[in-house]
Formats: C-alpha cells, sequence, structure tokens
C-alpha cells in the first residue's frame, strides 16, 4: 500500500513558477512510475507528466513541454513537478498518482492517488 500527499500548490501570476512535491510513504517506492495528472473545472482530467522508477524516462503533455520538468528522489521517497511560465490555463487541481511497473498514460492505470493540491494561476 502507497499513500501520497501532495503539498507545493497556490496563487501564482502569470509568468510565474511553482513547484509541486508528492511525498510517499509505504514499500517499494523505488519500483513505481509515478505521474501528475490534473483536472480544471469543468473539463476531464488529464495526464501532465509522468516518470518511470528510476527517472530515466519522462513523458509530458503536449501544453506543458518546455514549462514543466517531472523528476523524482528515491531516497526521498517524493516526486516534484517544477512548473515555470504558468499560464491561465495551467489552473487546476494537481494529482499526484503512482503505479508498479512501468509509465501509463490513463488514469484508470494508476493504482494510488494523492488528495489533490490546487494551483491558480492570475492573468
Amino acid at each position: 500500500q502507497v499513500q501520497l500527499v501532495e503539498s507545493g500548490g497556490g496563487l501564482v501570476q502569470a509568468g510565474g513558477s511553482l513547484r509541486l512535491s508528492c511525498a510517499a510513504s509505504g514499500r517499494s517506492f523505488n519500483s513505481y512510475a509515478m505521474c501528475w495528472f490534473r483536472q480544471a473545472p469543468g473539463k476531464e482530467r488529464e495526464l501532465v507528466a509522468a516518470i518511470n522508477w528510476n527517472g530515466g524516462a519522462t513523458l509530458y503533455a503536449d501544453s506543458v513541454k518546455g514549462r514543466f520538468t517531472i523528476s523524482k528522489s528515491n531516497a526521498r521517497k517524493t516526486q516534484y513537478l517544477q512548473m515555470n511560465s504558468l499560464k491561465p490555463e495551467d489552473t487546476a487541481v494537481y494529482y499526484c498518482a503512482a503505479r508498479s511497473g512501468a509509465i501509463r498514460t490513463t488514469q484508470r492505470e494508476y493504482d494510488y492517488w494523492g488528495q489533490g493540491t490546487q494551483v491558480t494561476v492570475s492573468s
């Protein structure tokens, strides 16, 4: 069993930066693929970025490529999402998720979820 707790959300002006963290508890974190999804009001939850168990492979949504960076520290059992050049359309609740095995792109394939953290970007 894995528990995930996100932090780092908040209110920022367009063009600003935030770093989200997702702290994990439980065993076998080192073997888990991790990711961030987000859900804006009235929209479906979408994959933002994903990283494999050792950080050797990453995947990004086209809308965040070049602006967001996902990373993972197995020693700290924490994954991060560095978000730069934020835009109002990045406003959403951001969720951390994990699964054992390879990266997947759909939410139903992730077994463990955090409670979400709100990111609001003002124009």
